[in-house]
């Protein structure tokens, strides 16, 4: 019995032998390690190519992506090195387990109306800061937050020393 990882290639969902995976993973980073910081895009053609070959070889979506598989499009795709030369100088095949990016909570220094706290709530989250300004309008006003809530996130929350 192999486990499977479930991942997202190109905007496409493929689930594939761990075996696989760690080899895509591998080859993918050695890439990415060849790649300038500002040629995102080619790197998301890339994994565009991989989606299509890898959709080419399955016809259906319970059946899974094989090593085989993986080792095929990668010899389609070409070896790392036609890519150029490293650019960057991080290990490429460090394991994303043992590189733990902590995100942390910070009030906005750029995106504030007050005091920062709705825009570092959006920018941990993800959301537009208009629609975390107009909910927690919304909460204060509804009775659901109280003012002092916000006042407490404003004492407690550090301000962004990166912006």
């Amino acid at each position: 019995m192999k486990t499977t990882v479930n991942v997202n290639i190109g905007s496409q969902a493929f689930v594939l032998d761990e075996d696989a995976y760690e080899t895509l993973r591998d080859y993918l980073d050695d890439i990415r390690a060849r790649l300038r910081e500002d040629q995102a895009e080619v790197m998301a053609d890339i994994e565009m190519r991989l989606a299509e070959i890898f959709s080419e070889r399955i016809t259906t979506p319970m059946r899974v992506v094989t090593l085989e598989i993986v080792r095929g499009a990668m010899a389609r795709m070409g070896e790392p090195a036609a890519f150029g030369e490293r650019t960057r100088t991080s290990e490429p095949f460090a394991r994303r387990s043992d590189v733990t990016e902590t995100r942390r909570l910070y009030r906005s220094v750029k995106d504030r109306s007050i005091a920062g706290v709705c825009g570092g709530l959006a920018e941990y989250f993800g959301f537009d800061s208009t629609a975390v300004r107009l909910a927690t309008l919304l909460a204060v006003l509804l009775g659901g937050v109280s003012i002092w809530i916000y006042i407490i996130l404003w004492i407690v929350i550090p301000e962004n020393p990166r912006k």
